[in-house]
C-alpha cells in the first residue's frame, strides 16, 4: 500500500518554473515506479512523465520534452516535477502515481494522489 500526496502547484506566468514534490508513505514505495500525469478541464488524463523503481530512467511525454523533469529521493519517499519554459496549455490537475514500471499506460498505475492544480497564466 503507497498513500500519495502532491504539492507544489500553482499560479504562475507563462516562461516561469514550478517545482511540484509527491510525498509517499508506506514501506513498499523504492519498489515501485513513479509517474505524473495531468487533466486539464474537458481533456482526458495525459502522461507527463514517469521514472523507475532506481530513478536511473525516466520517460516523458512529447509535449514536456526538454522542458520536465523529474526525480525521485527514495531515501525521502519523495518524487519530484521540475517543470521550466512553461505554457498556458500546461495548466492542469497533476496527479503522481505508483506503479510497476515507468510506463505511459494509465491503466498500470495502483497508486494516485488526489493531485494538485497548476495555472500558467499567458
Amino acid at each position: 500500500q503507497v498513500q500519495l500526496v502532491e504539492s507544489g502547484g500553482g499560479l504562475v506566468q507563462a516562461g516561469g518554473s514550478l517545482r511540484l514534490s509527491c510525498a509517499a508513505s508506506g514501506h513498499t514505495f523504492s519498489t515501485y515506479a513513479m509517474a505524473w500525469f495531468r487533466q486539464a478541464p474537458g481533456k482526458e488524463r495525459e502522461f507527463v512523465a514517469a521514472v523507475n523503481w532506481s530513478g536511473d530512467y525516466t520517460n516523458y511525454g512529447d509535449s514536456v520534452k526538454g522542458r520536465f523533469t523529474t526525480s525521485r529521493d527514495n531515501a525521502k519517499k519523495m518524487v519530484y516535477l521540475q517543470m521550466t519554459s512553461l505554457k498556458p496549455e500546461d495548466t492542469a490537475v497533476y496527479s503522481c502515481a505508483a506503479g510497476p514500471g515507468p510506463s505511459p499506460r494509465i491503466s498500470l498505475y495502483k497508486y494516485w494522489g488526489q493531485g494538485t492544480q497548476v495555472t500558467v497564466s499567458s
